[in-house]
């Protein structure tokens, strides 16, 4: 008798999506993907990449911008593509999609226009795989998705690191 088969949770499933998904993103700064799913069924999907017909980082390098946080600390941001959570919405809204309702699957805590985002497109939770590493930033978002009474989960506690 062989060892037993041992089925992935709907977390862990959405979760291995996720990452196919984010193997099409094309920027190399943070491979990001984004699914999008209600009552199993996965309804969405988004990466990380420049607006359709514009180029991407990986064809012509990043678009950086230096964001000064309260804390006067200075990060980089490239600012050439469009986050994989404003993709997945936009292909349901292109498409008809409703997402009502729905859970939004994640690589790194959604940024603030995402948030804003998911909370006016009626997305109900948010799973998300990694803690983004600026805390003050994660935590203006996740207030914000938690005052409009969506559910935030992070399904492990370490921060996503990337160039």
């Amino acid at each position: 008798m062989g060892i037993k088969y041992i089925r992935p949770t709907w977390d862990e499933y959405f979760i291995e999506v996720m990452h196919a998904i984010a193997k099409r993103a094309t920027c190399d700064r943070g491979r990001s993907g984004c699914v999008i799913q209600k009552d199993n069924h996965l309804l969405s999907t988004g990466y990380v990449g420049a607006p359709a017909g514009l180029p991407s980082c990986d064809e012509v390098g990043h678009l950086i911008q230096e964001v000064i946080g309260s804390d006067d600390t200075i990060s980089e941001h490239c600012v050439r593509t469009v986050h994989a959570e404003q993709n997945a919405i936009c292909t349901a809204a292109k498409l008809g999609i409703a997402i009502q309702g729905s859970t939004l699957y994640c690589t790194m805590t959604p940024c603030r226009t995402c948030a804003m985002l998911i909370i006016n497109s009626g997305i109900r939770r948010v799973a998300i795989e990694h803690h983004y590493r600026n805390k003050e930033q994660e935590d203006n978002s996740i207030t914000m998705l938690k005052c409009c009474n969506i559910q935030v989960d992070f399904l492990n506690d370490d921060i996503q690191e990337y160039t």
